[in-house]
């Protein structure tokens, strides 16, 4: 990708490495793919997100207006090798876990949803909020059972909070679970209804109770087709990506949230535009924007 020079125009990504503590964010590819429900490129979406963030500007216009290369201390850790099974999982949990000791917020990029698992593990996280269409609560190990493995793992389901579940991408029996275990669940529908500061405000309430460590998933599948054709799992009605924008800004300014994923898209399977992965690069940028705004009210 060639890209135009300007010095006064400077560009998101390309970060340094990690190289000591005093971060403001750490990003973490975690190419998982290997157990997803329907056939998936979603090892080469890390790349493909660095890549794209190039496209963009780290400003924000405030104002006053910001550059977040200048406000924040952002560090790339690079990849972790063979994040799928056993071992994989291992290797997540324990990179995630050392960058969260040098790092005030950790920002994985899947690969498929079943990195949530890992993720959330290696951040310590007591509370979990997804943002998704769908509930993964499936049984098995693959891309729609992250969720239920954090149960059976410990984590209280009273402080899981579901943002974004739609009709006609999920069963009654899954339904049924998560009623039945006490997830607080927001429909697709509810989510419009309310606006993203209403519902926010109550997942991280019931997700960040007493303090504790709050991790957020991003699944972009949650959105319209029409936006991210790269997502397999995506359907026409679902949330614009300026839904999806706000939700992630406005989760990422509590400083209870330590670690975040983006997950399930498939950067081979792309429009050719790449609008998915580009929606995801600026799921990064949101973070990071919640970031800086921790660092203003504070």
């Amino acid at each position: 990708m060639t890209l135009a020079h300007d010095p006064l125009w400077p560009r998101a990504g390309a970060w340094p490495a990690i190289d000591d503590d005093g971060w403001d964010a750490a990003i973490l590819g975690v190419p998982a793919f290997r157990t997803s429900l329907s056939p998936t490129g979603a090892h080469a979406t890390p790349g493909a997100i660095r890549e794209s963030l190039r496209r963009y500007s780290p400003t924000l216009l405030g104002p006053p207006p910001v550059d977040l290369n200048e406000a924040l201390r952002i560090a790339d850790a690079g990849d972790v090798d063979e994040p799928d099974g056993p071992a994989g999982e291992a290797s997540v949990r324990t990179a995630v876990a050392a960058l969260r000791e040098r790092a005030d917020l950790v920002v994985a990029l899947g690969g498929d949803n079943s990195i949530t698992y890992a993720v959330a593990q290696g951040a310590s996280a007591a509370g979990l909020i997804t943002i998704d269409a769908h509930f993964d609560l499936r049984d098995g190990i693959s891309n729609g059972s992250p969720v239920r493995r954090l149960i059976e793992d410990g984590l209280d389901p009273r402080r899981i909070v579901q943002l974004g579940i739609a009709d006609f991408a999920n069963s009654v029996a899954y339904a049924q679970r998560a009623d039945d275990l006490g997830i607080t669940v927001v429909t697709m529908d509810d989510v419009r209804r309310r606006g993203a500061a209403d519902v926010v405000a109550e997942a991280l309430e019931i997700a960040g109770a007493d303090g504790g460590a709050v991790h957020l998933d991003i699944d972009v599948d949650v959105c319209d087709r029409s936006v991210a054709p790269g997502c397999p799992a995506s359907v026409p009605g679902g949330l614009a990506a300026w839904e999806l924008r706000a939700l992630v800004r406005a989760v990422a300014v509590d400083a209870r949230v330590h670690s975040a994923d983006i997950a399930e898209v498939d950067a081979t399977a792309d429009a050719p535009d790449g609008r998915t992965v580009r929606l995801a690069a600026l799921c990064v940028l949101e973070l990071l924007a919640g970031q800086a705004s921790r660092k203003v009210t504070t």
